[in-house]
């Protein structure tokens, strides 16, 4: 019996040592090189870079689909790292778009939570039939939350 213990236990070791070898030497597969970019996006979710979310935004860009200067929330920093990630050079933000965060007109506000709802980065806070405001620190001013507005209380003010 002990031999048996033994036997398989020398066997699980080796099968371990083997594991552990070929996962330090083989190269990772595309689909841990789509986590590694999405772990550099700022995950807000805001789909600013034409796609639904930062995994998706990820995937395009290891598949070569996408640019890596897509992303306004990250910047010309989150530019820089995925350019050191991925060896391809730094590009200049596709579009400059002007820093701004959502004010909501608390006179206007009935309280629907439509705004809130649709923020990605919750950065709308108050209660269903009260006013809402903006965390202007958390706001990333995607605009997601304007559009379903019913009494239209929400407009974008540059940060400057």
């Amino acid at each position: 019996m002990w031999t048996a213990v033994i036997t398989i236990a020398a066997l699980a070791l080796i099968a371990g040592l083997a594991l552990s070898y070929a996962s330090r030497r083989l190269p990772p597969a595309s689909g841990d090189l789509v986590e590694q970019v999405n772990e550099l996006l700022p995950q807000t979710q805001c789909a600013q870079c034409g796609y639904p979310g930062c995994r998706p935004y990820a995937a395009a860009i290891v598949d070569d689909a996408a640019t890596i200067n897509l992303c306004p929330p990250g910047g010309e920093d989150t530019v820089r790292r995925l350019a050191n990630l991925l060896g391809r050079p730094v590009l200049p933000l596709a579009e400059h778009v002007e820093p701004a965060v959502a004010v909501i007109d608390e006179s206007s506000c009935i309280g629907c939570v439509h705004c809130r709802n649709a923020c990605p980065v919750d950065a709308i806070v108050g209660a269903h039939q009260l006013m809402h405001t903006v965390i202007e620190s958390e706001c990333t001013g995607c605009e997601l939350c304007v559009a379903p507005c019913p009494v239209d209380c929400i407009s974008m003010r540059p940060l400057r």
